[in-house]
């Protein structure tokens, strides 16, 4: 059979909603073009700001501020930081364009992954400090206000309101591109249960997921246990936000994985975006937080304690053991 008469079977067939070796019509419509122009500019504050500062502007950086003594490490960080999100714009692209559907299938997965995980606290936590501050509900420790600030607070605004501006045009860019690309994956007989190996997997999942959720959410209600003298006085009811969206993201985690076990008997999509939500957020943020945490602070806390390092690494292994499950049901799935 020539190639021309697989793509037209492809094309035809009732049981995908596309599969691999399929070349939808290039180009995005209209609102998919307008996203990626929104995803593009919410990429320049940032890269704005920490191009700025690699190249020495002292710009949103108060006085007495420890940035303006910038060491290897921070330079390090703001140019790791900096890659990171140049990479949006690779992603956006990769999304939108028709050279995006021609490349292998984990480039653009893990990216996008990474990108869910950094970005879903920060839809979720942000909007919340928002209104913690609205409201006027926000509540300091005396070591915040006697501490040299460490950026002006409108570098904070301007940051993470570019943060959501992205995460959301990004949601709206890669769920076209997934059921375009891999939209056969999530359809087909439901309910069949996945091998008993990765059944453990997803049980490790959850009790992972539950452990460390209490942990954050005894710390987001006010528990100060395991937290540290210094983070105690530097917590505050936005942080507790923060504290109890990751939370939330740990269960996610778990849960989603225990659904995809079982053969998502509800339905693929909605276990499917749970575990990809809540996996990706616990593996990204308790990865980034585990890295950040060793060493001395940028801000000149104290640093972490042994028992935040441990709620770390519980959030990053809870993710871990969650997109194992997602991969092996991805894996799994058949044509209908």
């Amino acid at each position: 059979m020539s190639t021309r008469a697989v793509e037209a079977a492809y094309e035809t067939s009732p049981k995908r909603t596309s599969a691999p070796g399929h070349r939808p019509a290039p180009g995005p419509g209209a609102g998919r073009r307008i996203l990626r122009a929104v995803a593009l500019a919410a990429t320049l504050p940032y890269l704005a700001l920490k191009a700025a500062w690699l190249s020495g502007s002292r710009i949103g950086i108060p006085d007495g501020s420890v940035l303006l003594e910038p060491g290897p490490g921070l330079i390090l960080a703001n140019s790791v930081t900096l890659a990171m999100d140049a990479s949006v714009i690779v992603l956006v692209l990769m999304f939108t364009r028709p050279w995006g559907l021609r490349v292998p299938s984990w480039l653009p997965a893990v990216p996008a992954f990474v990108a869910t995980g950094l970005l879903t606290p920060i839809l979720t936590g942000f909007p919340g400090q928002l209104l913690v501050r609205a409201l006027d509900l926000g509540v300091d420790g005396p070591a915040k206000a006697a501490r040299e600030p460490f950026l002006d607070p409108w570098v904070f605004t301007v940051v993470y309101t570019g943060f959501t501006i992205q995460g959301l045009a990004l949601a709206g860019l890669f769920v076209p591109y997934a059921r375009e690309r891999w939209g056969w994956r999530w359809q087909g007989a439901i309910g069949r249960r996945l091998p008993s190996p990765t059944g453990v997997v997803a049980g490790a999942a959850a009790l992972s997921g539950l452990a460390v959720g209490a942990v954050l959410f005894y710390w987001a209600f006010g528990g100060e246990a395991g937290m540290g003298a210094d983070r105690v006085a530097q917590f505050s009811t936005g942080v507790a936000v923060v504290t109890a969206v990751h939370g939330v993201c740990a269960l996610a985690a778990g849960a989603g994985a225990v659904l995809l076990a079982r053969g998502g008997e509800s339905g693929a999509r909605w276990p499917l975006a749970v575990a990809w939500t809540g996996s990706a957020a616990a593996m990204s943020w308790g990865l980034w937080m585990l890295v950040t945490s060793i060493g001395p602070q940028l801000d000149g806390g104290e640093g972490a304690t042994a028992a935040t390092r441990l709620a770390y690494a519980g959030q990053m292994i809870t993710g871990l053991l969650g997109a194992v499950v997602l991969t092996r049901f991805l894996t799994s799935r058949r044509e209908g």
